[in-house]
């Protein structure tokens, strides 16, 4: 028996979907969603004329046809299947948040536990820097949500460079001015960049680059599967563009909303628009963008099965490997800690 140690095998393995982690594979990363289904169509001949047989019947075959997924009242595909993260696929996680700004998290909470998340908050105040440092090392992602004046110190700034430094996914929310005080001071040291202005939205918007301008979500990033449309939010700050940051949404006047770090390992997302987490809520988009967001933030890619406590068994696809008996241990772990990984070949 011959042994072969392929690691670039198991990875394209894993892209294709043969093993499947944490992930909606079959829609992740596509905004609009189409769904397979079986239907019934007349046969036709090659000039397009339908075919009948000697009764005068029409001749039917049954196809596999590709259409979009039933959408919602807002242009979205309806279903938790289609959202980035399977339900529960981070369970046992948790989210800590630095509410400075005490805005109203109810939605949220119920919307991430779907995908097994729960949410740890200081409300209105953070804690002492240490205090803040040991706390984090239970979570898996932290958010801050700033407020129109600094509540945050220069120490508690170290920490949250700490932790993002560590592959820890960051969220910094920021909104209308002054409400991006602290927000800006995290960026500023992270990213040298911030986010400013009082901008009138409160509108929907869809795919950046499909309408006039680049108004919009982008397509084809993690954090926008399934989303079409999207509420920008009701008066929302602009982040300035960086050679680091990526753009995520565009709001309505074409300015940069939402941008994208992910670098090095490392994942954060800026936001000038936090009043989507509780003004119009069931609006476009909002709830799956959410839960999109932290399931990327959490970064699986890095992290492996450190932070999915409930992974559905590896399978085989023999129709696809018929020359080969696959036995993978913990398949996931080893690729995302570059261990090697065995793929036997009987001789």
């Amino acid at each position: 028996m011959k042994t072969n140690w392929i690691l670039f095998l198991a990875v394209m393995l894993c892209n294709a979907g043969i093993l499947t982690a944490q992930y909606n594979d079959e829609v992740a990363g596509k905004n609009r969603i189409y769904v397979t289904e079986m239907e019934e169509v007349a046969l036709k001949d090659a000039a397009g004329d339908v075919i009948y047989d000697a009764a005068g019947e029409k001749m039917m075959e049954v196809r596999e046809v590709n259409k979009l997924a039933q959408s919602d009242v807002h242009g979205n595909a309806d279903g938790n299947e289609f959202d980035l993260a399977t339900d529960g696929a981070f369970e046992g996680n948790t989210i800590a948040v630095l509410n400075l700004c005490s805005v109203y998290l109810g939605s949220p909470k119920t919307s991430l536990a779907e995908k097994g998340f729960s949410m740890f908050e200081w409300k209105g105040a953070a804690p002492e820097p240490p205090v803040l440092r040991e706390e984090l090392k239970k979570s898996c992602q932290l958010w801050v949500i700033s407020n129109g004046h600094a509540m945050l110190t220069a120490e508690h700034v170290d920490v949250i460079e700490e932790y993002f430094n560590s592959g820890k996914g960051l969220y910094i929310w920021g909104d209308n001015d002054p409400l991006y005080v602290d927000a800006n001071a995290i960026t500023m040291r992270l990213f040298n960049t911030t986010m400013g202005g009082n901008t009138y939205a409160d509108q929907v918007v869809g795919i950046s680059g499909e309408s006039e301008g680049r108004t919009g979500i982008v397509d084809g990033h993690l954090i926008s599967t399934g989303v079409v449309n999207m509420y920008e939010g009701i008066t929302i700050a602009t982040v300035k563009a960086t050679q680091e940051l990526s753009p995520l949404i565009y709001n309505s006047q074409n300015d940069l909303v939402a941008a994208v770090y992910e670098k090095d390992g490392k994942r954060c997302i800026i936001d000038g628009g936090f009043t989507r987490l509780y003004h119009k809520w069931d609006s476009a988009g909002t709830n799956r963008y959410v839960k999109n967001a932290a399931a990327w933030l959490v970064n699986y890619e890095r992290f492996g099965d450190e932070v999915v406590f409930n992974q559905p068994e590896l399978h085989k696809d023999t129709a696809r490997m018929p020359d080969l008996q696959v036995e993978i241990l913990e398949l996931d772990r080893n690729i995302n800690n570059n261990q090697n990984y065995m793929i036997k070949e009987e001789e």
